[in-house]
């Protein structure tokens, strides 16, 4: 009975230990055991380190962005960029169940495999990865609204572009998405996309019908779309623009209010977006802006890609950049090339092998500005052939520019070289214009990418002009329908020629060698 007794005591002593030392815990275990709470993934993290205050264990997410900007279908390598099957290569080897791949834009236009396409190679390409996004740049619209809903349709992501809407019905244009929210590691991401105050950097024969909403307009469009986010349990805001700063740097800039200003409205970076991926400047940088907020654009054409490392506190919310960086090209092209890329190359072989023909031998290597002023003697040229029997043509020419690779190669060239070159399916045009414009927006312009041709010297034609008097020039939509030059288009050729079919015709002519 005496033992019976005293083990009782004992027994009644060890329980009031044990309910003392739950007072002191708060009914939690030590850091060294896991709590029933903790083993239900129920932390706790109040001074917000990371690490469950009563298990230690870590209650970060990481995820890992990468965002490709104006890739310009740039599919097989030149000797300035290389092709995307080293690209494809590392986004697969760095791709896993926390990672997030989009795109800011102009990802279609610009070689024979993805124009003659029509974007469709880029687009599965695309598909095959996982793209989560894509926001709509300026060029996607260079071949009419009616190949983004084609590519919308075969895209297995949505086209990002908060603030376009058309002009008939004052909504948002029903292929645009204003914005994605995915899912990784249980953290909610908020994708918003948009595109810049660049309409005027479309052909004006083809940007009819719809508008961007630019400056407060989409601030507010952003704002709103970033609220509606947040109050749905988002735990983190990316912004993909295609827009950008104008010069590239090393490291990480911190740039003032005033020096993004043109593009960027910092007030959004005051709680409403997390992290900005950039685009349509072609430039490499990071930059953090007053609020912290990081903005990174990889370059173009394939140059880099961006990336950046969230760490999300699952218990907490709180959101951290560990990492914003560019990778640039030379980390990928040394991968080797991904069978992917061949198995689509092969998919549209028919349509995409015409432009491998061998057109002729450049004897020499010949840089941009060559290039551009053949262009503005073949328009002159081809005017005079085409409308000169009826019309008095005083030159021919207008803002040419070539693209990446820019110049031209000696050795044998291809359509595919020259499509590179002059990729725009922009119309030949007969135009009329008042000799005072034909002075001041052609002969007399200062601005260098205007390259004209004429019969006689320009110094000539230049004093014998008559500022009252009416004259024709040859030109291209993307001149003619600028509206500061002041064309008035009489006729136009319609038949899919277009300045690289000029420049094709006359390499077999032997122009070059």
């Amino acid at each position: 009975m005496k033992r019976l007794i005293a083990l009782l005591i004992l027994l009644s002593l060890c329980f009031s230990s044990c309910s003392v030392l739950e007072g002191i815990l708060g009914n939690k275990e030590p850091a060294s055991g896991l709590t029933d709470g903790c083993k239900a993934g129920s932390h706790t993290d109040d001074n917000d380190d990371g690490s469950c205050d009563y298990c230690a264990i870590s209650v970060l997410v990481f995820v890992d962005l990468f965002a490709v900007n104006d890739l310009h279908g740039k599919i097989n390598a030149t000797s300035s960029q290389p092709g995307i099957g080293g690209l494809t290569k590392y986004l697969k080897t760095v791709s896993n169940e926390n990672s997030v791949l989009l795109s800011s834009g102009d990802m279609w236009q610009g070689s024979s495999e993805s124009n003659l396409t029509y974007g469709a190679f880029i687009t599965e390409w695309m598909n095959e990865l996982g793209f989560v996004s894509m926001t709509l740049g300026n060029h996607e619209y260079d071949w009419t609204e009616k190949y983004i809903r084609d590519n919308a349709a075969l895209a297995e992501f949505p086209m990002l572009a908060i603030n376009v809407y058309d002009t008939k019905t004052g909504k948002r244009a029903e292929y645009a998405t204003p914005s994605i929210v995915i899912e990784r590691g249980g953290i909610e991401i908020g994708i918003i996309g948009a595109i810049g105050d660049c309409h005027s950097s479309i052909s004006g024969d083809v940007n009819d019908g719809f508008t961007f909403k630019v400056g407060s307009e989409l601030t507010s469009l952003v704002k709103a779309e970033a609220t509606r986010l947040r109050n749905e349990g988002v735990d983190f805001i990316v912004y993909s623009l295609h827009d950008g700063y104008e010069n590239s740097s090393s490291g990480t800039k911190l740039v003032q209010s005033k020096d993004i200003a043109y593009y960027y409205d910092t007030s959004l970076s005051n709680g409403y977006v997390d992290l900005v991926f950039e685009g349509h400047t072609h430039q490499s940088y990071v930059l953090s802006d007053s609020y912290g907020v990081y903005h990174l654009q990889g370059g173009g054409e394939n140059k880099g890609i961006s990336h950046a490392q969230v760490a999300v506190n699952s218990v907490t919310g709180t959101t951290n950049v560990r990492t914003a960086e560019i990778v640039k090209s030379s980390v990928y092209s040394k991968l080797g090339s991904d069978p992917l890329v061949a198995e689509l190359l092969e998919k549209y072989e028919d349509v995409i092998s015409p432009a491998y023909e061998v057109l002729g031998t450049n004897r020499q290597y010949r840089d941009d500005s060559v290039v551009e002023q053949i262009v503005a003697d073949l328009y002159y040229e081809f005017g005079v052939e085409t409308w000169g029997d009826e019309y008095d043509i005083a030159l021919g020419g207008g803002f040419v520019r070539t693209r990446n690779p820019y110049n031209l190669a000696a050795g044998q060239i291809t359509y595919s070289d020259i499509y590179s070159l002059l990729p725009f399916d922009n119309n030949i045009v007969l135009c009329s214009i008042s000799g005072s414009d034909l002075l001041s927006k052609f002969i007399n312009s200062t601005n260098e990418d205007y390259y004209i041709s004429s019969g006689v010297d320009i110094n000539t034609l230049r004093n014998s002009i008559e500022p009252g008097k009416t004259y024709y020039i040859v030109t291209d939509t993307y001149t003619s329908t600028y509206a500061y030059n002041r064309c008035t288009e009489v006729a136009r050729i319609t038949d899919h020629v277009f300045a690289r079919d000029l420049f094709a015709e006359y390499v077999r002519n032997g122009g070059l060698s």
